[in-house]
């Protein structure tokens, strides 16, 4: 028989195998990678949703920390794992940033090699001042930059990093000019602007709540459009400067080429689980939005945020340290 022929049979022998795996998935436990170290809020996260997920597909979801890379190390290694769902990524928002910010990295087309399945929640940034900063409002604020061009110092938990982007879209809406201080994380950053060395930043709502309840700084807005739930006094950003909306997310992303069967299944349990009451007040303790979308939803977002942050890296001309 000709080899085109044997190839031909073979695939026809098979199709019903392959159709009964998609029907019978999960049959083992299914693997969710995350670019975060464990212990993080966004590891945290992850688990929670892989655990309630779990109890939906009937198959433990079981969380893989790969570091490295700015998240690429894991984003790659689903990329380019087989596309029957068992291997899946709690994807982030440094999938629409790495393309512009760091283009050696892969993936380096997140939109053309990973299949979105859906939103699994968005994290909003404060924006907090040093008490010594005369401003009360966003208003205020922006007005005292103006005053005082370059003599206003903003940290960032890194440069590239969403909280510092996060600032450079407020600097170039408000139309203002301050000094940006990269650190090597959050937390060293909170620590200096206690100690008012540097006057403002955004930080994660989780890790500025505490500091601001014991009055060592003062919230002006949160990043968000809407404002949060731990904080339903401190206005959105948005309320001073229409449109503005610049937060932390991340989605449920499987290789392309995984089967629609398999990706609505997918959808399905994550929807279940981000529209759980009792997920969602989890999430809300730590400052987090769950949030339902399918994967159009997922789609559009990487695509918005990919065009928005990159045109922001370029003309900022924002480098790697």
């Amino acid at each position: 028989m000709p080899a085109g022929r044997r190839t031909a049979l073979s695939l026809l022998l098979a199709a019903p195998a392959m159709v009964r795996a998609q029907e019978n998935w999960p049959a083992r436990p299914v693997t969710m990678m995350t670019g975060y170290a464990p212990g993080g809020l966004t590891d945290v996260m992850t688990r929670l949703i892989a655990a309630r997920m779990s109890r939906e597909l009937g198959q433990p979801l079981v969380v893989e920390n790969r570091v490295g890379g700015a998240t690429s190390v894991a984003s790659t290694a689903v990329a380019r794992a087989a596309p029957d769902g068992y291997v899946t990524l709690m994807g982030a928002s440094s999938l629409a940033i790495n393309p512009t910010l760091q283009p050696g990295l892969t993936p380096r087309e997140p939109l053309k090699e990973l299949l979105p399945v859906g939103m699994a929640y968005r994290s909003a940034f404060v924006l907090h001042v040093h008490p010594a900063v005369p401003a009360q409002t966003t208003a205020e604020f922006i007005a005292y930059a103006k005053a005082n061009p370059g003599k206003v110092n903003f940290g960032s938990s890194g440069t590239g990093a969403v909280n510092h982007l996060c600032l450079e879209l407020f600097r170039s809406r408000a139309g203002i000019e301050v000094v940006h201080i990269p650190y090597r994380g959050g937390a060293p950053a909170l620590i200096d602007l206690q100690a008012g060395r540097i006057q403002a930043m955004f930080q994660a709502a989780l890790e500025a709540i505490p500091v601001i309840r014991d009055g060592r700084t003062r919230p002006l807005a949160v990043s968000s459009a809407a404002r949060l739930a731990l904080l339903p006094d401190v206005p959105a950003v948005a309320e001073t400067l229409a449109g503005f909306d610049a937060v932390f997310w991340q989605g449920l992303f499987v290789p392309v080429g995984t089967p629609e069967q398999v990706v609505a299944r997918l959808t399905e349990a994550l929807r279940t689980a981000t529209e759980d009451p009792d997920l969602r007040a989890a999430m809300a303790a730590q400052g987090v939005a769950a949030e339902t979308g399918d994967p159009a939803a997922l789609r559009r977002l990487l695509a918005e945020d990919t065009e928005m942050w990159g045109q922001l890296i370029r003309q900022a001309g924002i480098k790697p340290d």
